[in-house]
């Protein structure tokens, strides 16, 4: 079993987070602009050091776990968003993303570099057979990335998830191993 997921490309570096993350990713996940879209809001330091102590905790690759991974840039080791990926049942061999990236560094490429680069490594490195997202459709910019490279909208699920004190809509977007590697 992998102990650690480092995932390197040309402009980027994806590691395990760490305490030290705490501050900046404290300072991009408590913007309304960013929390607006995912089910955990930090309202204080305290609570981003405790989600890094739970997540440190976790062993890649292992069932019903999620594993967090801190993206910075490489030239300088600035930390500008994170990479969630959640372990579903090991027969299946299915993994789901989750990302964030700081308001800040948005529209630069980060993302979708980012994004790439782990679905590619979980089906070249932990032979996945299917990786999926799900996003909230008034999340535009995340749809966008998720057509642009070549991930499929399978399903408009309307008021599935209760998020924010009321039901929202969700849209599940999906790619296979084999889509993916020859494309």
């Amino acid at each position: 079993m992998t102990s650690k997921i480092i995932i390197e490309t040309n402009r980027l570096h994806l590691r395990p987070i760490q305490l030290s993350d705490a501050k900046g990713i404290f300072e991009y996940r408590s913007m309304p602009e960013v929390y607006e879209y995912q089910n955990w809001k930090p309202l204080t330091i305290k609570d981003v050091q405790d989600f890094i102590n739970e997540k440190i905790e976790k062993i890649p690759n292992k069932y019903d776990t999620w594993y967090q991974l801190a993206i910075s840039i490489k030239e300088t080791n600035q930390l500008v968003g994170d990479i969630g990926l959640h372990f579903l049942d090991p027969e299946s061999k299915q993994v789901e993303i989750g990302y964030t990236l700081s308001t800040k560094q948005q529209g630069k490429g980060y993302a979708t570099e980012a994004v790439v680069a782990t679905i590619d490594y979980l089906f070249r490195i932990l032979k996945k057979h299917r990786v999926t997202a799900s996003v909230d459709p008034k999340n535009l910019k995340s749809i966008k990335l998720l057509d642009r490279i070549g991930m499929r909208k399978e399903g408009y699920f309307r008021q599935s998830i209760w998020f924010n004190h009321s039901w929202a809509d969700d849209i599940l977007y999906a790619v296979l191993e084999d889509e993916w590697l020859n494309r």
